[in-house]
């Protein structure tokens, strides 16, 4: 393995600025998670990065110490969001929330940050809302096209966000779902919402949520593109710091835990909801905003793969073969970390026919269709996106009739 790599070491918080970061968790050297490989890759040495997880003491935001370079990272990239039948259905649940709330009609704009293929923005073309499109990797934003969904293949930030405002004028609502923990510069983002926004405007900012990574140890949300982990708190002081208020949030379940903020410019928003006063106050409580809260995070991921790798060896000793459904940045993590590979699972199932045919990064486990389960009949299958696991339950029914099982790693191994 060549720890080699375009990437910069950070010493200071990405959002304040802090130089105080204590560790919280280290998961070595992996590979970047969605860099699946081919077969000639096979043979190429692959590049691997320190993947270590920090504490800012001053505006608690949970962080990664390596920046992998965003082009490096998204270029070309292998997540389309419509494979997944339960985001496109979160997704347009919240837009035809959004239109009837706000009132969004013919004259409005809808925008969204990493628009990926179009997923999101798709419900609002449905209802007649004119839309937007910032996707930095051009495979997916051609695809997004394709759907005659507009989309600008770039990277947003405070200068593009400045030019956006010129040529299409300024946003209705701002969509940024599972994005900014992507973004290196989380200031020039935030700063990009505030002044492509309308004065009325909202922004809607999915992320997944540090409080349940943490309860849940959820450690393979940990990925390289993840820079960021954040509490409301964390997220309540980013903003604030752009004249932007937090007005609303909500929990969400998707993605073993989520938030869902809701946020416009200051002055303009009213009163702050009791969800957002009641849910600082629990972090309060907590002591999220304290390193202590993130000190057993670490024991516990170790217990958790102790536990999997225990079942997984007492499995393939009683001659149970074994397969994995997901190849997905959560598996790279998981695999990589608890050193599970090709001798431990003989293929890996996804529904994306861009993955199928390409192996694994780092473990080289190749990935092949979901038909696979039931042509090859695996005893057991290692549910990798565990975070969707009703829908992969639901889907592979058939499968599991013909004697077949599951085994969901998080938060405890158990199986279904």
């Amino acid at each position: 393995m060549e720890d080699l790599g375009v990437m910069q070491s950070e010493t200071q918080c990405r959002s304040c600025g802090h130089t105080g970061l204590s560790d919280v968790l280290s998961l070595g050297s992996t590979p970047l998670a969605n860099a699946l490989l081919t077969k000639e890759q096979l043979g190429i040495q692959e590049v691997f990065y320190p993947l270590d997880l920090v504490f800012c003491d001053s505006c608690s935001l949970v962080q990664i110490t390596e920046t992998v370079s965003p082009s490096e990272l998204f270029a070309e990239y292998l997540y389309f969001s419509s494979v997944s039948d339960t985001m496109v259905k979160h997704s347009a649940q919240l837009v035809h929330q959004v239109i009837n709330d706000r009132h969004l009609d013919g004259g409005s704009l809808a925008v969204e940050i990493a628009s990926n293929d179009g997923y999101l923005l798709q419900s609002y073309k449905e209802k007649g809302v004119p839309t937007l499109g910032i996707e930095p990797a051009a495979n997916i934003a051609a695809v997004a096209e394709e759907k005659g969904i507009e989309t600008v293949c770039d990277f947003f930030g405070s200068e593009l966000a400045n030019k956006l405002a010129i040529d299409y004028g300024r946003a209705d609502v701002i969509h940024a779902n599972n994005v900014l923990a992507h973004v290196p510069d989380l200031n020039g983002v935030v700063s990009g919402f505030q002044s492509f926004l309308k004065d009325s405007g909202v922004i809607i900012v999915e992320v997944p949520y540090v409080r349940d990574m943490v309860d849940g140890a959820e450690f393979d949300t940990v990925y390289h593109e993840h820079l960021c982990y954040f509490s409301l708190t964390a997220l309540t002081q980013l903003f604030r710091r752009h004249r932007l208020a937090i007005f609303n949030v909500e929990r969400l379940a998707i993605h073993g835990g989520s938030l869902r903020i809701y946020a416009g410019i200051e002055g303009n928003v009213g009163e702050l909801s009791d969800g957002v006063i009641s849910l600082l106050e629990e972090e309060s409580q907590l002591g999220i905003n304290e390193k202590g809260f993130y000190l057993t995070f670490a024991e516990r991921v170790e217990t958790l793969k102790v536990d999997l790798l225990e079942l997984l060896q007492r499995l393939r000793s009683n001659g149970n073969k074994i397969a994995a459904y997901g190849a997905s940045a959560k598996g790279s993590t998981l695999l990589n970390y608890f050193g599970i590979n090709s001798t431990d699972i003989e293929f890996v199932v996804d529904r994306s026919e861009v993955k199928q045919g390409r192996f694994t990064p780092g473990t080289h486990i190749p990935i092949r269709s979901p038909e696979a389960l039931l042509e090859d009949r695996p005893d057991y299958v290692l549910l990798l996106t565990w975070n969707f696991s009703e829908e992969v339950i639901r889907q592979q029914q058939e499968y599991r009739r013909q004697g077949g099982k599951f085994i969901i790693p998080i938060p405890t191994p158990r199986i279904v």
